[in-house]
């Protein structure tokens, strides 16, 4: 049974893992220093660790500014559209957070995210896409997934930790170059093993990157299964936003743009929408069990409970920001069962889905 408070161990958890498999690297790399190349780097350790952290504070202080203008946010004036603000207003006032910033994205795509440093800083942004697409309630349930990540502080959490595999990945990167440029020659001290520490701190940097980056997808994966339930639970329709998924990876599966670096950011990822679509469709002959050339809602239902206990699936997942729109769905329609039956009263009630 999921909680908030286990949202936030997963959390805690999470970072002490990422966190950790960055000290590992920065000990890994010293140690094979004072072994290989005799040179007593250890002194260096808290520098290393305090610069890591002014590279976090700086990815954290600038993404607002970053993810503004690689998005190319467009900011609607006070009472431009009124039905948006007020349903963010309401929302915002039902979760407890701060409204958030208004922004408008000029993208025909379906989509939405959410940004800043802190809730009260935050910014929802949507995709023209995304109004012109969808029905109200859809539109609804899809800003109060984007309220429930502020309600989780997951803007501020995912920036934090997703910095340390960029910093194991330019470390790798920088070792590697130093390598090939510098590779022919030899410190007169260590011989040979200044090279032979280079190249293994940067083995070193790319495991850590690749062990960092699969816990930073699985945590972005957990996010949107809450922020789904927390959509259920705040609208009391899970049905819309499971309406709204399947709108959203449609319409992002049939897009020719290329992929935005925001992508993360967003309630769906057009990856994972490619991929869902095209899986279901491979298989449409197996799935269109009347065999009438159209997938009804009840064989589209089984469909994704097959694509969702694929093990080929799975495993695709975890490289992954985003978990798989039939699995978001059939979690979405086990809510709406438990509400045809009783009242969920906290969000901690539908928090058990997760």
């Amino acid at each position: 049974m999921a909680s908030l408070n286990r949202l936030k161990l997963l959390m805690l958890i999470t970072m002490v893992l990422i966190f950790g498999t960055l000290f590992v690297l920065i000990a890994v790399a010293t140690t094979l220093f004072e072994v290989m190349a005799d040179l007593p780097l250890w002194a260096g350790i808290p520098f290393a660790i305090f610069m890591s952290f002014i590279f976090i504070f700086i990815q954290w202080y600038t993404s607002p500014w970053i993810v503004a203008w690689a998005g190319h946010l467009q900011y609607p004036k006070p009472g431009e559209n009124p039905w948006l603000e007020s349903t963010v207003k309401q929302l915002a006032a039902k979760a407890q957070v701060p409204v958030p910033k208004l922004a408008i994205v000029p993208d025909p795509s379906p989509n939405a995210f959410v940004f800043g440093r802190t809730r009260s800083s935050s910014t929802l942004a949507v995709h023209e896409g995304l109004l012109r697409n969808l029905d109200k309630s859809e539109v609804t349930a899809v800003l109060a997934h984007e309220i429930g990540h502020m309600r989780h502080n997951d803007c501020v959490v995912m920036t934090i930790v997703s910095a340390v595999p960029i910093i194991a990945f330019m470390v790798g990167r920088s070792f590697m170059t130093i390598t090939y440029f510098g590779g022919g020659s030899r410190d007169r001290r260590g011989g040979g093993g200044l090279a032979i520490a280079i190249i293994l701190t940067a083995i070193t940097a790319w495991v850590v990157y690749f062990i960092s980056q699969l816990l930073v997808m699985w945590l972005s994966r957990s996010r949107e299964y809450y922020a789904d339930a927390y959509s259920a639970y705040s609208t009391q329709n899970p049905s819309a936003l499971a309406s709204a998924l399947s709108k959203i990876t449609y319409g992002l599966s049939i897009s020719h743009d290329e992929p935005s670096g925001l992508r993360a950011f967003c309630i769906g990822d057009p990856s994972t929408a490619k991929h869902d679509i095209s899986d279901v469709m491979d298989h449409k002959d197996e799935y269109d069990l009347d065999k009438n050339g159209v997938l009804d809602e009840r064989e589209l239902e089984l469909a994704m409970q097959k694509q969702a206990g694929s093990t080929w699936n799975s495993i695709n997942e975890l490289f992954s920001t985003h978990p798989s729109t039939y699995k978001r769905i059939i979690m979405l329609k086990s809510i709406e069962r438990e509400m045809g039956t009783s009242k969920l009263a906290s969000p901690d009630d539908v928090y058990k889905f997760v």
